[in-house]
């Protein structure tokens, strides 16, 4: 059975740091993060293709970096200078080759694998 177990969420001052975990079943071609927030559609953050190709939405570019231990079969997103408007429940999302192959591992993607969840607040 596939799993991806998020953790990491914590409620922070603005301008605070956290690093979320997605500890996934098996290993995936591509992994990604998610966030939505209360009220709003969910918002692509960014993905990780082979734990070597990486890309960033614009909004969180230049503070987010999303990485990943392929031995580990673990996706992280390193958050930093966190504004209240990052506050949110993020996802981690993943693919396997064969979903990837037909668009390539990017945010549109449609993900079939998708975990539970971790809340990110931040506060001013």
């Amino acid at each position: 059975q596939v799993q991806l177990v998020e953790s990491g969420g914590a409620s922070v001052q603005a301008g605070g740091n956290l690093t979320l975990s997605c500890q996934a079943s098996k290993y995936f071609t591509c992994m990604a993060w998610f966030r939505q927030a209360p009220g709003k559609e969910r918002e692509g953050v960014a993905t990780s293709y082979a734990g070597q190709f990486t890309s960033v939405a614009d909004p969180v570019k230049g503070r987010f970096t999303i990485s990943k231990d392929n031995a580990k079969n673990t996706l992280y997103l390193q958050m930093r200078d966190l504004k209240t408007e990052d506050t949110a429940m993020y996802y981690c999302a993943a693919a396997t080759q064969r979903d990837v192959a037909p668009s390539g591992c990017e945010l549109g993607l449609d993900f079939p694998y998708w975990g539970q969840g971790t809340q990110v607040s931040v506060s001013s």
